[in-house]
């Protein structure tokens, strides 16, 4: 039988599988893509404690787009910036970091496209995703908006998991915790 968890976000509930990502730890595997009525509950929830004054929005390809999308049609931003898994033929002057992501087992990189990167010089972002865990992917993004010249200003996710939720430099709706391996 899968082993779930539940999951409570203010009035939703979600059942998630259990997953184990290596021998010792097993997480709670969360995918927002899809999921329309948990994508508008969490941005409703999430724009009440954005910084008050920013330019952008930058998410992590894939699963933080839908979020990235909703969040900027609510703080009435027209435009959005996706840091993609992979160079792209259409890039321009691609700016890329490695990346390290608890999810992941294979060597991963960032990549944010050079014509974003122009419009972020000089701006405040606000970078957003599903999960913060490990900080891995957080660190990734950060890196490379900062190497465009811009200056993040916040942190959000709908999750955070494990060590994350200590972590006083990110905004969360709820905690979801790691699990051991049986």
């Amino acid at each position: 039988m899968l082993k779930t968890y539940q999951l409570q976000i203010g009035p939703m509930t979600r059942q998630l599988p259990v997953m184990a990502i290596n021998e010792s730890t097993a997480i709670a595997s969360f995918v927002l893509l899809g999921d329309a009525e948990l994508t508008d509950y969490a941005a409703h929830e999430l724009v009440q404690r954005m910084p008050s004054e920013f330019d952008f929005l930058v998410t992590l390809e894939s699963k933080g787009i839908p979020l990235a999308q909703e969040l900027s049609r609510l703080t009435n931003h027209t435009q959005y910036v996706v840091l993609r898994k992979s160079v792209k033929d259409y890039m321009r002057a691609p700016l890329t970091t490695p990346v390290s992501a608890i999810t992941t087992s294979t060597p991963q990189r960032l990549v944010l496209d050079g014509t974003d990167a122009d419009r972020l010089v000089a701006k405040r972002v606000v970078i957003v995703d599903d999960v913060i865990s490990s900080g891995g992917s957080l660190s990734a993004a950060e890196e490379l908006v900062e190497k465009a010249g811009a200056k993040v200003v916040g942190r959000m996710a709908i999750l955070a998991e494990g060590d994350a939720v200590k972590r006083q430099d990110i905004s969360y709706l709820a905690e979801l915790p790691l699990f051991p391996v049986d």
